[in-house]
């Protein structure tokens, strides 16, 4: 099956990553007083699907079928869209360490299908009874490229510079999903009601990022006040 992607603004995006000079190291710091940022993100467009044809393995990857190319529900909200600040010195510390992040092969799709994680260690996983080889990229850049033919197989890679890495796997490929790798912990991903939010920032001024990726990324400027909450309603717009 031939694969599309729809990720001309992640190229763009990414390509901007590499050329530009390195971020500022992001540090930890007390956050007295800190505001937050909430609100749902919102697409009012059609909603195009693409048609899914499984040419092999079919017992576990199941039979031909149309998938929305975003999903939206109730009230036109998104879900599964990120929402992130950028350029942030310093602030709230990263979520306590635990289970390193998974990329699952499962029943020939990703999951989970979109995540965001500090740079750092992902492990790459087989779940399902078949050869997957599962490819991520750094825009046109290989970040791994891994075959994985065995149940329950295992293999960790690391990313060790925030970019959005997207993921196909070689041989299944209708299979897409994206890592957000990020320079610092202020995120969030949408669930199913379209809904975020991002706590305990310092006062100030910042740039948010809201990205899906059928739509690409768009930019705005958010002011964040002391205890209290800034609220947005992001509408995505096709370009």
């Amino acid at each position: 099956m031939e694969k599309r992607h729809f990720f001309s603004g992640f190229v763009a995006t990414a390509a901007l990553i590499m050329m530009a000079p390195p971020a500022l190291s992001y540090e930890v710091s007390a956050v007295s007083g800190g505001g937050s940022i909430e609100g749902v993100v919102v697409y009012r467009g059609s909603v195009p699907t693409q048609k899914i044809i499984p040419t092999k393995d079919v017992e576990v990857c199941g039979q031909p079928r149309e998938e929305p190319l975003i999903r939206v529900g109730p009230n036109q909200a998104v879900e599964s869209a990120v929402v992130y600040l950028v350029e942030v010195a310093s602030g709230k510390d990263w979520p306590a360490a635990g289970k390193t992040p998974e990329l699952d092969n499962e029943k020939c799709r990703f999951v989970p299908e979109v995540q965001v994680i500090a740079p750092g260690a992902l492990e790459v996983v087989n779940s399902d009874p078949v050869l997957h080889n599962t490819h991520g990229f750094y825009g046109k850049r290989t970040a791994f490229n891994l075959a994985l033919p065995n149940k329950d197989q295992r293999i960790p890679v690391d990313l060790p510079r925030p970019g959005t890495v997207r993921v196909d796997c070689d041989a299944h490929g209708w299979m897409e999903g994206w890592v957000y790798v990020v320079d610092n912990p202020y995120y969030a991903v949408t669930g199913p009601d379209g809904k975020f939010s991002i706590t305990d920032i310092p006062a100030g001024e910042y740039k948010l990022v809201a990205v899906q990726s059928f739509i690409g990324p768009i930019e705005m400027p958010v002011s964040v006040v002391s205890g209290k909450a800034t609220t947005l309603d992001i509408e995505l717009k096709k370009k």
